[in-house]
């Protein structure tokens, strides 16, 4: 069917280029020097392998045709216009970014590689942060509105401890933990942040300051005095931005194209003469890139992630923070092994942790599946405690150089709230039979037995912890003990601690290699398997299921810097 198929879509895709040619021709004449792209929000690694149906890009519908919607795309549209010599360059317009450091320095290495080709790149915003100044930073010029504003002002973490609220509304935090750094718990039992919490996020805020200066440094060809100068009097308004020298002019949006030396014009799509979107560019070419359908399908990928806190079963919807289920999670990496067309795994971990229970069940999902197929674990943010727990599976685990890994601890509890049922005139009677029958009950506290029963379970499982992160990582119990206790490590730091395999290369160079373990050349396409699951509140975590008694490897610490990661298709 598909060799009948395949050649009759390749035969309308080719009369479809061919009628189109007349006017594409006409339109070549006035192809632009300059092609527009927008940047915001966060682009996902790859595009979509079909369209998207009705109602999936939400209520906002389909991008404008300038927004970049994948780096991989961008990759595709610069290589196209490198190659073109009737363009000059590119302008970026710059919205408010939100990725992780391993997509800006994508960002940055494709701006970089066009510039090498011999183009211009021209960065313009309106009002920008310290990580979207970082990719202007990249471009040869760097230009903001007159209105606008520099938000250059370095990094924050906020760290939070509730017990004295808590102990105000009647509820009390009873909580057992394995390892000094396993500092989760605290949120809920301590009235202060701790100094181990304290020094866990400055070393992380560090790396990252560390980083931002050096990126503005080279971009701008400042000494880093100077750029840490800038940083400390920040934020600036735009006036203020280019008389310091952190931007090269003021330029409103109707004036870019007297920027760029071209008319100031504007066609009907609201563009200014010789500069377009990518869309209206590929329109005018008398050949535009076309994707014929191959007669023999590329070999797959299969992308199953991990992303938010891991709890048992399958998950669903709500508000707040992505909860990965389980069950929803086990569902698919059987599926992405079962399936003949995928020959290799991308395990995509984002989480800080959960469930133990959920994360063993994750982990020992992902080691059958490891017997079938390779698989790689990819870490852009955070694989901390049972996410941690979830990529030891794999075949070799990668993370980027400033992301979140480790925190190898366990801590269990529950929440005493009968102080706050007294205040609310609220009245349990727990009767019982069986004398640890009350242990999980949110009526009242531990027993000593009960308590004894707790730390007992906490050494227990935080020493399956260590043995399977020692059988993973071919390293004793008593070395992982060392790196242990709840630590938490940057990708840098976690590559020399032996708790990764690399840290250099991306997604796509860690997709290229799962599939090179495969034995698989050539290109390949991916498809997601799973994805999504229902969110957390942490109301119910306190009045709801959450009082129960539970062992948790979670990590508040990526909570604290990164939140518990978004989730991302890929295919």
């Amino acid at each position: 069917m598909r060799l009948l198929f395949v050649p009759l879509v390749n035969l309308l895709l080719f009369l479809r280029a061919l009628l189109g040619l007349p006017l594409r021709l006409l339109g070549a004449r006035n192809r632009p020097a300059y092609v527009r792209f927008r940047l915001s929000g966060e682009p996902s690694y790859r595009a979509p392998s079909r369209p998207a149906r009705l109602g999936l890009l939400g209520s906002q519908g389909r991008p404008e045709p300038a927004t970049v919607t994948s780096l991989e795309r961008l990759r595709e549209d610069l290589a196209l216009l490198a190659r073109d010599p009737a363009i000059k360059g590119i302008l970026l317009e710059m919205g408010e970014l939100a990725v992780p450091p391993a997509k800006r320095d994508v960002l940055v290495k494709l701006l970089g590689d066009f510039r090498a080709a011999g183009k211009r790149v021209v960065a313009w915003a309106v009002s920008t942060d310290s990580l979207g100044y970082q990719v202007m930073c990249s471009a040869d010029e760097v230009l903001l509105s007159p209105a606008g504003r520099l938000e250059l002002v370095g990094y924050a973490a906020e760290a939070t401890a509730l017990g004295e609220g808590l102990g105000r509304l009647g509820i009390q935090a009873h909580f057992f933990r394995r390892g000094e750094y396993k500092t989760a718990p605290e949120l809920f039992t301590h009235p202060q942040v701790s100094d181990i919490q304290r020094r866990t996020l400055e070393a992380f805020l560090d790396e990252r300051y560390g980083e931002l200066v050096d990126i503005v440094a080279r971009g701008r060809r400042r000494a880093p005095e100077e750029v840490r100068r800038w940083i400390d009097v920040g934020p600036y308004s735009a006036r203020r931005a280019a008389a310091e020298g952190l931007v090269d002019g003021l330029c409103d949006e109707m004036d870019l194209p007297k920027r760029l030396g071209l008319s100031t014009g504007e066609d009907e799509e609201g563009e200014g003469e010789g500069v377009e979107s990518m869309e209206l560019y590929r329109a005018r070419l008398p050949w535009p890139p076309v994707r014929w359908r191959r007669l023999k399908r590329k070999p797959r990928l299969a992308v199953v992630p991990v992303s938010g806190m891991i709890v048992t079963g399958k998950g669903g919807t709500g508000v707040g923070p992505e909860l990965s289920g389980s069950e929803t999670v086990v569902k698919a990496l059987r599926a992405a092994g079962r399936d003949r067309r995928s020959r290799a795994v991308v395990l995509y971990v984002a989480s800080s942790g959960g469930s133990a229970v959920a994360s063993e069940i994750i982990l020992e999902a992902v080691q059958r599946v490891a017997r079938k197929k390779p698989v790689i674990a990819f870490v852009d943010r955070v694989a901390a405690s049972g996410g941690y727990m979830a990529a030891l599976g794999a075949r070799e685990i990668w993370a980027t150089p400033h992301a979140i890994v480790g925190s190898i601890g366990v801590f269990g509890g529950k929440f005493d709230i009968s102080g706050l049922l007294a205040k609310l005139g609220v009245h349990r009677t727990l009767i019982t039979r069986g004398e640890s029958a009350g242990m999980f009950s949110s009526s009242r506290g531990f027993t000593e037995r009960e308590r004894e029963l707790m730390e007992a379970e906490m050494e227990e499982t935080y020493q399956a912890f260590l043995e399977r992160v020692a059988r993973a990582r071919g390293r004793t119990k008593e070395e992982i003990h060392a790196l242990a206790e709840g630590r938490v490590y940057s990708g840098q730091r976690a590559l020399a601690a032996g708790l990764v395999d690399r840290t250099e290369g991306g997604f796509e160079e860690a997709c290229a290699r799962a599939m090179e373990l495969a034995k698989v050349p050539g290109p390949f396409e991916l498809k997601t398997f799973g994805g999504g699951g229902r969110r957390f509140s942490l109301l119910r975590l306190l009045l709801g299921g959450g009082a129960q008694t539970g062992t948790y490897a979670f990590c508040p610490t990526a909570w604290s810097l990164e939140g518990f990661g978004r989730g991302e298709r890929f295919e």
